[in-house]
């Protein structure tokens, strides 16, 4: 079971950051996943998820029953495809953006996705949300049994290599365009 995390961390006057997928978020999800349009909301698992009639509670409710699943190694899931724990990134009752941890590495993960995969939606960024969600979502890996976690980002995100490093990132190389970094226990 992946704890619930809380706190006021950072010195912020929020008390959720990183929370599980839960149905009571429905609305806001709904305009976090507009506010990204057609973009890719890294972390959100919508390459896994179809979020086609979300709008519908009885669909939305079994949507955030498969999301919270994945983290279950014997859960089904598309061949290549590992264990995934997914968490909102929320600000009180609005969803701020989408954090996974993968539980292995396949070879494209190790190349180009890492461990932790992370989106702030569009109307929030460059607030700290997404530096503040990777350093809560590092010691869930740990817990995981993952002692050496990847997070991985475009060699022209400036913004996400400033908040992997912030961390406590450490670079490894480049590949395909991706800059790696490490983070250990």
């Amino acid at each position: 079971m992946v704890p619930h995390i809380s706190g006021p961390g950072w010195g912020w006057h929020h008390e959720e950051v990183l929370v599980r997928p839960d149905i009571r978020y429905h609305r806001s999800f709904l305009e976090a996943v507009a506010d990204f349009g057609d973009t890719w909301a890294d972390g959100s698992g919508q390459g896994s998820f179809p979020r086609n009639g979300l709008d519908d509670e009885e669909a939305f409710a079994a949507y955030v029953d498969r999301v919270l699943a994945d983290a279950d190694p014997g859960a089904p899931r598309a061949e290549g495809a590992v264990p995934c724990t997914f968490f909102w990134i929320v600000d009180g009752d609005e969803v701020i953006g989408f954090l996974a941890i993968r539980h292995a590495l396949t070879e494209f993960l190790l190349r180009e996705g890492g461990h932790i995969g992370y989106s702030v939606r569009p109307a929030a960024r460059r607030r700290g949300w997404a530096r503040r969600s990777l350093a809560e979502a590092l010691p869930i890996a740990h817990g995981l049994g993952i002692p050496l976690v990847l997070v991985c980002c475009r060699e022209d995100n400036a913004g996400s290599r400033a908040v992997i490093e912030s961390n406590g990132g450490v670079y490894e190389d480049s590949r395909n365009g991706m800059r790696r970094y490490w983070f250990s226990q």
